[in-house]
């Protein structure tokens, strides 16, 4: 009994009883209705027409559970008085496989929450009214223990024992019926595993797409912030030796900016949930502004493209591109100078893409000028992984670093 009483000492199990309660009181409305069928039939014995109206009071309680307001009600009741973790329920969903069952967990639920308020006040109800009328015996009454047909009249300092125990009995009732609801909500008002399933498959969605915008935003801002550096680092060297070089330097930072923002607006758009523009798209044609960007930085490139390239088209030609561009950002933080080299091939069956440059110690800006986060070849990976292709990235021979990948490709006609 004490482990009964403990829980009522938390605030939880006052605003549970008082959800109980008021759940009880909510179906009156609906006792009038349930009375007619009694009423019309009152040649039959009074014990069937007390279930006859039970029957038909539990069937309305149920028919108003019916509604989806009334779930989204008692899910949000039912987490802030019973303090039950349950999330709200997707509107117009109906989880796949369910064929329609899961529909009457909540009249089953608001049945049985009716069934505990009612019992539960009427239990305690008792049994403090008894608990208090007994020791003076203020209503007249007494308290008698029978058992086997034999009945004990309790009197004197007994009644006060009795009272007592009432009291602690109300207390273990109300403690009961909180723990009662908070185990049946979880069960009847969350979700159930076709729609956990459905909701689980929804965030896996979302968390992909969410991935794949940081890989775009990690690619783009992060290239475009690399370049700007290095070129407003020349800019400055050459601003009075050669204007021209250090205007050109400046007019490629503007440019490479511009994209960025572009697809900055855009990234931000789809995280807020906007009706954003259509996505910025770079492909592989536009490797050689990309090149260009470079060169403006200072960077000697020696690319080497074959095949056909602009048959590629498509999610390939843009994961080609970035898959490029986060290369050629590694090469500028971490190279050495040097030239680097960019080999792109077409073939009938798969798309070849290399850089190559040379490490060691870098002229210039030194390594803490460009901090990392490190995701950089992880996401070039997964990217590759994605597209069912083949990835590698690491030194090759003693003075320079090689990231070569392989997909596969679907020429377009």
């Amino acid at each position: 009994m004490i482990r009964g009483i403990r829980p009522l000492l938390r605030g939880s199990t006052y605003s549970g009883v008082l959800f109980a309660y008021c759940g009880a009181l909510a179906s009156l409305p609906l006792l009038p209705l349930a009375l007619l069928p009694a009423l019309s039939w009152r040649s039959a014995p009074e014990g069937v027409q007390i279930v006859l109206v039970l029957l038909v009071w539990a069937v309305l309680v149920g028919v108003v559970g019916l509604a989806r307001p009334v779930r989204r009600a008692l899910v949000v009741s039912a987490r802030r008085l019973l303090r039950v973790p349950l999330p709200n329920p997707v509107a117009g969903r109906r989880a796949p496989g369910s064929l329609g069952l899961d529909r009457w967990r909540t009249p089953v639920w608001l049945v049985l929450h009716v069934a505990v308020g009612w019992t539960g006040a009427l239990a305690s109800g008792v049994l403090f009214i008894m608990g208090l009328s007994l020791p003076g015996n203020w209503l007249g009454g007494e308290a008698r223990a029978s058992l086997f047909g034999t009945s004990v009249r309790v009197s004197g300092g007994w009644s006060w024992v009795v009272a007592a125990v009432c009291i602690l009995l109300a207390v273990a009732v109300c403690a009961l019926v909180t723990k009662a609801l908070r185990w049946s909500a979880p069960r009847l008002l969350g979700p159930s595993a076709a729609e956990r399933l459905a909701l689980a498959a929804e965030r896996e969605l979302l968390l992909a797409e969410r991935n794949r915008i940081a890989h775009e935003l990690h690619d783009s801002i992060g290239h475009t912030l690399t370049a700007a550096t290095i070129q407003a680092a020349v800019a400055g060297e050459v601003l009075s030796a050669d204007p021209a070089a250090a205007r050109a330097a400046l007019r490629s930072i503007e440019e490479s900016t511009r994209a960025a923002l572009e697809d900055l607006d855009y990234v931000l758009g789809v995280l807020r949930e906007e009706q954003s523009g259509t996505a910025p798209t770079r492909t592989l044609a536009d490797l050689p502004e990309l090149l260009d960007r470079l060169r403006h930085a200072g960077a000697v490139v020696e690319p080497a493209l074959s095949g056909e390239l602009t048959q590629v088209q498509g999610t390939l030609s843009r994961a080609a591109y970035r898959i490029l561009q986060e290369g050629l950002t590694n090469a500028l933080r971490h190279g050495a100078g040097g030239p680097i080299e960019v080999r792109v091939a077409a073939g009938p069956d798969g798309l070849d893409l290399a850089v190559v440059n040379r490490t060691g110690a870098r002229p210039g800006p030194g390594p803490d000028s460009f901090p990392t986060s490190g995701h950089g070849l992880p996401g070039l990976a997964e990217r590759v992984r994605l597209l069912h292709g083949e990835f590698q990235a690491g030194p090759d021979g003693t003075q320079h670093w090689r990231l070569a990948v392989r997909l596969p490709v679907r020429v377009s006609a």
